[in-house]
C-alpha cells in the first residue's frame, strides 16, 4: 500500500509507511451543531455522512461519517448523577452502535454489538439511557466495523460535570486524531489492510486538533484553563507537549488524580486515553507558544498554539496550586488476598506463528488485506471478536480481579476494560499507582498488572484499543455474575 505524496508536509514515521501533516490556521472548537431534541426529551444523534475541511479552508473538504454529520460529534454534557438520554438514528448504509467509553453504566447500554445489544440497522434507531455516576472526561464512539467507522469519524465527547463548579477560568476540549487521506483529500479506502492489522494498526498522515489542521487557542495572562485532552486515533500513541508551560495533570481517563506537574510539559495518551490538565497561562500578553506532538522519529510537530491576548492580565499573579478534583464513588480498598488472578499473555502479529499459519493457509486477500473475521492476535490464547468464543473469566460481583497483561509481541497495545476502572499495581501486589484508568499502554515485552473490583454485573468486553488489533483477534469478554 502506497500513500500519495502531499505538499506542505511534515514527515512522520509509522509502521512500514511514511506519514505527513500540514499546518494552516483554521477555526477553533469541537463540532457543535444545533441540538436536536425529540419530544420525549432524548437528544437525537444521527450517524450520517458529512464533510470537514481537515486540510484547511483552502483545500477540498474531506467526506467523513459523523454524528450529526460532523467530527468530533456534538459535545454532550450532563452533571454527575444525571441521566444521559440519547437516541441513535442510523442514516448510514452499514449497521452501527454507540459505545460510551469509560462510563460505568448498565451492561445493556454499553454498545457492544452481539454482546450487549444487536447492531442498529440502516434506517433504524436505538435509545441509550443511563445515569452518569462519575464526573470526568469521557467519549462515545462506534463499536461496529470500528476500524472503518472510527477511521471515518464516528466519535464525540461526553463531559460529566462535577456537582459544583471547578475553580478554573475556562475549559477547552482538545481532540487529537490522525487521518489517512488520499491525494484528493478523501479518506483512504485501505481499511482491513494486513500491513496495518499485523503491525501497529492504521496510522494516518494528517494529525488534527478538533479536526483542524492547526488550532489557535486564545488565552489571557494569568488565566487558568482546564484542558480536556482525548486521543481518538485508531492506533496512534501521542505525546503532547505545551511549550514553555507546566500543566498539572488533574485526572486520567476521566477519574481524578493527585495533582502533579506533567514532566517537561509532556502528556502520553494511548488510543482511547484522556487527560484533564490545569494550565496556568504565565507568559506575557501578546505571546504565543506551540502545542506539539511527537513525530515518532525523535522530533515534534506543531498542531496548535496558545495565543495570548494583548490586553491586561486577568489577575496580578497566577492562582495558587489547585486542590484535587472531587473524588468519584470508586472503591477505596481491594481484597488482594481473595482476588481472582488471571494471566493474560498478548500474542500474535507480524512474524508470529498465528500470522504465518494464516498466510500458509491462503487466507490473505491478494492486494488488499485479510479475510473477514481473520484472527491474527490473541488474549490468553483466545482470538475473538470480543463477543464470540468462551469468556476470558467469570467472577462474582464484588470480588477483586487482578489481571497481568504480558506483551509477548513486537508492538505496543492499549488494553481497554469496559464497564470498570482499574488501578495499576506496584511490584508487590499490595499497592497501586495513585490514579485510575480504563485503558493502559502495554509496551513491547512489558508486563502491566491491574486490579479492579468487579462491581458492575453483565458481560463486558476487554480488548486492545489499537482498533485493527481488536478487529483481528485481540479481544475477549468476561462476565460479572
Amino acid at each position: 500500500m502506497t500513500l500519495p505524496r502531499l505538499s506542505r508536509r511534515h514527515l512522520l514515521a509509522g509502521a512500514a509507511i511514511a506519514l505527513t501533516a500540514i499546518a494552516l490556521p483554521r477555526r477553533p472548537g469541537v463540532g457543535a451543531p444545533a441540538a436536536e431534541v425529540a419530544p420525549d426529551g432524548f437528544r437525537v444523534l444521527r450517524a450520517k455522512p458529512g464533510t470537514v475541511a481537515l486540510r484547511g479552508p483552502k483545500e477540498t473538504p474531506t467526506p467523513i461519517w459523523g454524528y450529526d454529520g460532523v467530527v468530533p460529534g456534538p459535545t454532550l454534557r450532563v452533571k454527575r448523577g444525571e441521566e444521559v438520554r440519547v437516541r441513535l438514528v442510523n442514516e448510514l448504509k452499514q449497521d452501527t452502535v454507540i459505545h460510551w467509553h469509560g462510563l460505568r453504566l448498565p451492561n445493556a447500554m454499553d454498545g457492544v454489538p452481539h454482546l450487549t445489544q444487536m447492531p442498529v440497522a440502516p434506517g433504524k434507531s436505538f435509545d441509550y439511557r443511563f445515569k452518569a455516576p462519575d464526573a470526568g472526561t469521557f467519549w462515545y464512539h462506534t463499536h461496529e466495523r470500528s476500524s472503518e467507522q472510527m477511521g471515518r469519524g464516528l466519535y464525540g465527547v461526553l463531559i460529566v460535570e462535577e456537582p459544583e463548579p471547578v475553580a478554573v477560568d475556562r475549559e477547552v476540549v482538545l481532540v487529537i486524531d490522525d487521518w489517512r487521506l488520499s491525494e484528493s483529500g478523501a479518506i483512504h479506502e485501505s481499511f482491513g489492510a494486513l500491513m496495518d492489522a499485523a503491525h501497529a494498526g492504521r496510522l494516518g498522515q494528517y494529525i488534527t486538533l478538533n479536526s483542524n489542521d492547526t488550532l489557535d487557542v486564545p488565552v489571557k495572562t494569568n488565566e487558568r484553563l482546564r484542558l480536556r485532552l482525548l486521543n481518538t486515533a485508531n492506533s496512534r500513541v501521542f505525546t503532547v507537549r505545551f511549550d514553555r508551560h507546566q500543566p498539572r495533570l488533574m485526572a486520567v481517563d476521566g477519574q481524578p488524580a493527585e495533582p502533579s506537574i506533567a514532566p517537561n510539559g509532556r502528556v502520553l495518551l494511548g488510543p482511547g486515553n484522556r487527560a484533564d490538565l490545569f494550565l496556568d497561562a504565565t507568559l506575557a500578553p501578546g505571546a504565543h507558544t506551540a502545542i506539539l506532538v511527537d513525530d515518532l522519529r525523535g522530533g515534534e510537530l506543531e498542531i496548535g498554539r496558545l495565543v495570548y491576548d494583548k490586553g491586561a492580565p486577568v489577575r496580578p499573579a497566577p492562582l495558587a496550586d489547585p486542590q484535587p478534583l472531587p473524588a468519584n464513588p470508586l472503591p477505596e480498598r481491594m481484597d488482594f488476598a481473595g482476588a481472582l488472578k488471571v494471566q493474560v499473555p498478548l500474542d500474535g502479529g507480524m512474524m508470529s506463528a498465528m500470522l504465518m499459519g494464516m498466510m500458509r493457509g491462503g487466507s490473505e486477500i491478494p492486494g488488499y488485506g485479510i479475510a473477514p473475521n481473520q484472527r491474527i492476535w490473541a488474549l490468553a490464547g483466545i482470538a475473538s471478536t470480543g463477543h464470540d468464543g468462551p469468556p476470558l473469566f467469570k467472577v462474582a460481583r464484588g470480588r477483586t480481579v487482578m489481571l497481568s497483561f504480558a506483551n509477548r509481541t513486537a508492538f505496543a497495545h492499549a488494553m481497554h476494560v469496559h464497564g470498570h476502572h482499574f488501578r495499576l499495581l506496584d511490584a508487590r501486589d499490595d499497592g497501586w499507582k495513585p490514579y485510575w484508568l480504563d485503558t493502559v499502554m502495554v509496551n513491547v515485552r512489558e508486563t502491566q498488572r491491574i486490579a479492579f473490583v468487579a462491581d458492575n454485573p453483565g458481560k463486558w468486553m476487554i480488548h486492545c484499543h489499537m482498533i485493527e488489533h481488536m478487529a483481528t483477534g485481540m479481544a475477549a469478554w468476561f462476565e460479572v455474575t
